[in-house]
């Protein structure tokens, strides 16, 4: 599977949330480059898996409209 990747503007948004994260919750200051690092390791790493979740979630709601189009099928049915 091939890396999760980012625009840039999500890669700079990214790279703040993480910088204002260790800030406020850890108490350090990173610099860009550290912050992107860490981004870079968990997009590797663990990307994969919040990606899947995103896929499961997106089959649960086409599976859902599926089962709606079904169903208003169903319903247009002439006897016989």
């Amino acid at each position: 599977m091939a890396i999760v990747e980012f625009t840039q503007e999500e890669k700079d948004a990214i790279v703040n949330q993480i910088k204002l994260y260790f800030s406020e919750e850890l108490d350090q200051e990173i610099g860009r480059f550290q912050a992107e690092f860490l981004l870079d390791f968990f997009a590797e790493k663990i990307g994969g898996a919040f990606y899947n979740v995103g896929l499961r979630d997106a089959r649960a709601v086409l599976e859902g409209k599926l089962q709606d189009i079904d169903d208003a099928l169903y319903e247009i049915e002439k006897p016989i």
